[in-house]
């Protein structure tokens, strides 16, 4: 009797462990990634042909193609144009639209799917990672299933939603669907001290921990010690914003300690904010210090820090941006010095090559590494060996972080 007991508690504290994991048999598929900076990479296949290479991007509705190489062998029949808008200043870009698409990532298949093809190459994706990049994946995406996103194993796991079970160590907060975009609050203490409910989009797109409006009466305030800069490309054009820290931004009771977020001009974001009761966006740099469930159609994420939690905050404290010339060479260009940077001030400018940083040849590094060396302080200047129309220069940027915290 003793024994059908155990075997009874047994069988039902395995029924309560299987309730609070996902069961094995709800995993569909696992699609591996690579990580760029803090995006995430994967290849899919579109109608079957060759695989392209992917930004995985939850602010953009549907896939996006952005560039196509002469080896890339792809066939889409187009149904119309649309003019896609976004932030910054300029011109809406034109795109060409093509319905009822097969997508496929590993053997999983996600069948009619719209696509759109830029006209025009904004983003340069590729030059600007180093590696070849030809578009975005949306949201569109993960709407059938409920999806984990693994910072750490670099993964994305798709599961039956009908089967899944929330783990039990991970904790819950309800998603705003608005216009198939994904929203949630989270709380802000601000340089005031006042604790506020914030609305973000989930943007896993944005190579940045958070951007905050600038546009409305209710706009968090821009601290006292910032930096100016050029802080990304939008589908309507350059953005421009202030670095700065704030205090803390908490996701539930995970709060993050004096984070480097992004103040945009206002007139980079006042199209898209005009009708928007949002408060800003949280992007890759904080989300990847997190795993995470997306319950799509149960409105539902669920997250758990991951090793990168406590991972230091960074910028670019130089001011420089490069590219990759060619994806098989490691020639670095200058293509913009921020305004009243070290690097301006050091007489860099857009076009210069950089040969050496620090005594050592750049082609030893590739663009991330050269990256993280304008990232980091240091009270010895960073010398620089340029090639400037035929003309070798050596420079010196002062590397004194001015956001740093005393």
């Amino acid at each position: 009797m003793k024994k059908l007991h155990r075997f009874v508690l047994l069988l039902i504290l395995s029924i309560g462990i299987c309730q609070r994991i996902p069961a094995k048999s709800a995993l569909v598929a696992s699609i591996p990634f690579d990580i760029a900076g803090s995006y995430i990479i994967v290849q899919a296949r579109i109608n079957k042909t060759n695989p392209l290479n992917f930004i995985f991007d939850t602010g953009v509705r549907n896939t996006i193609i952005t560039e196509l190489h002469e080896e890339d062998d792809i066939s889409l029949k187009f149904s119309d144009k649309k003019i896609i808008q976004g932030l910054g200043q300029g011109n809406f870009v034109s795109s060409l639209k093509s319905d009822s698409n097969d997508i496929t990532l590993g053997k999983l298949n996600l069948p009619e799917k719209t696509i759109y093809v830029l006209e025009e190459d904004i983003f340069a994706l590729s030059e600007n990672n180093g590696r070849k990049i030809n578009g975005l994946l949306g949201v569109d995406l993960i709407q059938s299933y409920v999806v984990q996103i693994d910072y750490a194993r670099h993964k994305i796991n798709f599961y039956d939603k009908t089967l899944f079970n929330p783990p039990s160590d991970y904790s819950y907060k309800p998603l705003v669907i608005e216009n198939n975009k994904m929203y949630m609050n989270l709380t802000l203490l601000d340089i005031n001290a006042r604790i506020r409910t914030i609305k973000m989009l989930i943007d896993t797109g944005a190579q940045l921990n958070a951007w905050f409006q600038t546009v409305k009466t209710n706009a968090a305030e821009i601290p006292e010690k910032r930096v100016h800069a050029r802080v990304g490309q939008g589908f309507s054009g350059e953005i421009y914003g202030y670095l700065a820290r704030i205090p803390r931004i908490c996701i539930e009771h995970f709060c993050i300690t004096d984070p480097i977020v992004i103040f945009p001009d206002s007139t980079m974001i006042s199209s898209i904010m005009r009708n928007s009761d949002r408060d800003g966006t949280i992007g890759s740099e904080l989300l990847c210090r997190f795993n995470v469930y997306i319950d799509y159609q149960g409105k539902a994420i669920y997250f758990k820090p991951n090793r990168n939690f406590n991972a230091k905050f960074k910028y670019n404290i130089a001011g420089i941006e490069i590219k990759q010339s060619h994806e098989l060479s490691l020639l670095y260009e200058v293509t913009y010095v921020w305004k009243d940077s070290p690097a301006e001030k050091a007489g860099l400018q857009a076009g210069d090559l950089l040969l050496e940083i620090n005594g050592n040849k750049s082609f030893m590094l590739n663009l991330y590494e050269m990256r993280g060396l304008f990232q980091k302080p240091s009270k010895i200047p960073m010398t620089l060996l340029v090639e400037r129309n035929n003309e070798l220069l050596l420079l010196k940027v002062e590397m004194n972080d001015a956001l740093t915290i005393r």
